[in-house]
């Protein structure tokens, strides 16, 4: 079969993350029989420094009409000064708004091989981490008014969080979807006790929990969910919640796995294409010195293929890699634990060998 790719290197480690996906799925297409047509654009800084915007026209209609789109990061001091509208980041959100991407899945899992590496007792550990974090994405405070203003004690900033009835609903029925397929829990997270647009939220998740009779539904506020994610994180299912609180409580569940250089996540709309990324930053400190992690971005193209693509399979035999090279004890240098550790090359040729030898 043939399919469209939309990559995105962006900046820092991304161009090396995306070298490293794009392996894995050379891989998929020899064992498989597919053809990937994959073409690269520029988005954040890259982008910035060759068109002077972080997000091209060209870029935004390269990714609509992909089926699917492979992002690796964007971002670095480089481009700290530039105003609000023109730094990398605007480019994502940007991209996010121009596909229509609603919502943002962020899997967050301890792998058996890697119990050392979390920094969480062993004993609870052991018990076992796998939480879906499902995070709206297009709303909130990061895209509601916002600007400079003359207040009682002088300038101040101000930042504005606005939650329609209609986007809680939306992003609410796909948590209680996916919920339907795992463990039927949903924890909803919000600071209802604080906030209106919270007590919005616990309202309307409430009435769509109606219609998901057989699952679970748990309100927290947000930060007892950061408490308890440190002390049992085996009582997570489901994790629904808001752009801003969804942002900082995943990057907490993916230190608890041993590093946010393991997990993916996937950024959807109403049709399923999707954005699929790292969850991790650009990491300009190690760019280009072959350190970075790249099962991050290899999981993100196995999300891809079973999300847009429906290819189970093949997704399937890239997470089985994942696990097999791991049990032979490779590891990069965030998951060492101070051992013996590769490079991102070469944990990549070692997935992709794993994918060719099944």
């Amino acid at each position: 079969m043939d399919f469209n790719i939309t990559l995105l290197p962006g900046d820092g480690v991304g161009p090396e993350i995306i070298d490293s996906a794009v392996a894995v799925l050379a891989a998929i297409e020899q064992k498989f029989g597919h053809n990937f047509h994959m073409h690269r654009m520029n988005i954040g800084g890259s982008a910035i420094d060759s068109t002077g915007v972080p997000l091209p026209k060209d870029t935004l209609e390269d990714c609509k009409a992909a089926d699917a789109v492979l992002l690796g990061a964007v971002g670095g001091p480089k481009w700290d000064g530039l105003a609000a509208h023109l730094k990398p980041e605007k480019g994502l959100l940007s991209l996010r708004s121009g596909l229509g991407l609603f919502a943002n899945l962020r899997p967050a899992v301890l792998h058996s091989e890697l119990l050392s590496a979390s920094p969480l007792n062993q004993s609870l550990a052991k018990k076992g981490v796998d939480i879906m974090i499902v995070r709206e994405l297009t709303g909130g405070i990061y895209f509601g008014e916002r600007g400079y203003r003359d207040g009682a004690l002088g300038q101040e900033a101000y930042d504005t969080e606005v939650y329609s009835i209609n986007e809680i609903e939306r992003i609410a029925k796909i948590a209680f979807e996916i919920a339907s397929t795992r463990g039927k829990h949903v924890t909803s997270v919000d600071k209802a006790n604080v906030l209106e647009t919270s007590r919005l939220w616990r309202a309307t998740v409430n009435r769509v929990a109606k219609s998901y009779p057989s699952v679970k539904i748990e309100h927290m506020l947000v930060d007892n969910c950061a408490m308890q994610l440190v002390k049992d994180p085996s009582q997570f299912d489901v994790i629904l919640t808001t752009n801003m609180f969804g942002d900082i409580i995943s990057d907490e569940a993916a230190a608890i796995t041993g590093s946010i250089g393991m997990l993916p996540s996937s950024s959807l709309g109403a049709n399923n294409k999707g954005l699929y990324e790292p969850i991790h930053g650009s990491a300009p400190d190690i760019a280009g010195r072959d350190e970075v992690n790249p099962i991050a971005t290899i999981l993100a193209s196995a999300m891809m293929l079973s999300t847009s693509l429906k290819l189970f399979d093949e997704a399937m035999a890239i997470e089985n890699a994942v696990h097999r090279v791991l049990a032979k004890g490779f590891r990069t240098k965030d998951i060492a634990c101070g051992k013996k550790s590769v490079g991102c090359a070469r944990m990549t040729e070692e997935i992709a060998l794993a994918i060719l030898n099944m």
